[in-house]
């Protein structure tokens, strides 16, 4: 049986689909969509009580962190090593802001719930962010389409996957919120970066990373490893890593 549904969250819908029984799947769905209120909660930094904004206004220190912030703040710190400084949650306007990092770190943990209550086979999304494991309803792998940045009716490619995560970041539905971390300017310069690999909050926050360095961060981007990546720039040319062929397309 084929279960979806959706859910508002981080100024977002997260979509649920499952192949699964229908008690099972209900349970499931609202264990992940509790689990994706509390992320929006602690992380959000438009909401002056979570976790963000206390470390913002100085109320928290490192030695006060309860465990998920420890958690969040050390994958930024290694993510901001990772891609050179083109991530980094503390040189955005406003302060402390991991919500490069978080979106696809909370879909991440939702889409766990759904794998903890023994479900196989679902897609978890929102956002640009995905989360597959089994096979999709018609029983061949999950079949993710890439949004054309030119046409938002339109798929620019379709990545085809059992048992992955998929980040897209992309002007599209929030305008220019990205902003490179060296200069503070809104990034104008690229139209969209994917980015494909095992864990969702890694590929979120490499996209994120790529679309503020453009092009110029596949310099950069791990080759030969689990993560690949395509970045589309204002001009509307795609750019693919090495490998990417033959590790996602076949």
């Amino acid at each position: 049986m084929i279960v979806r549904h959706a859910v508002e969250a981080m100024g977002t819908v997260f979509s649920f689909c499952l192949v699964a029984s229908t008690g099972g799947a209900k349970e499931a769905i609202e264990t992940a969509a509790a689990e994706l209120h509390a992320v929006d909660a602690a992380f959000s930094p438009f909401r002056t009580d979570s976790l963000v904004c206390r470390v913002r206004r100085g109320e928290l220190s490192p030695s006060s962190y309860p465990p998920d912030l420890v958690e969040v703040v050390a994958r930024c710190e290694e993510m901001n090593v990772a891609t050179r400084g083109w991530f980094d949650a503390w040189a955005l306007p406003g302060g402390f802001d991991p919500s490069g990092l978080v979106k696809g770190w909370g879909t991440a943990r939702a889409a766990s719930c759904v794998g903890a209550a023994g479900i196989t086979d679902f897609a978890v999304g929102g956002g640009g962010d995905v989360v597959v494991r089994g096979t999709a309803p018609h029983g061949g792998p999950w079949r993710v389409g890439i949004r054309d940045p030119r046409d938002p009716g339109a798929v620019m490619l379709v990545l085809p996957l059992t048992d992955g995560a998929v980040a897209t970041s992309g002007s599209y539905e929030r305008g220019a919120h990205v902003h490179d971390p060296h200069t503070g300017r809104p990034v104008t310069t690229c139209a969209s970066v994917t980015v494909v690999g095992p864990d969702l909050g890694t590929a979120d926050a490499y996209a994120t990373a790529l679309y503020a360095a453009g092009v110029g961060g596949l310099a950069w981007f791990p080759l030969g490893g689990d993560y690949h990546a395509f970045t589309v720039d204002d001009r509307l040319v795609a750019t693919f890593s090495p490998g990417f062929d033959e590790n996602v397309l076949s």
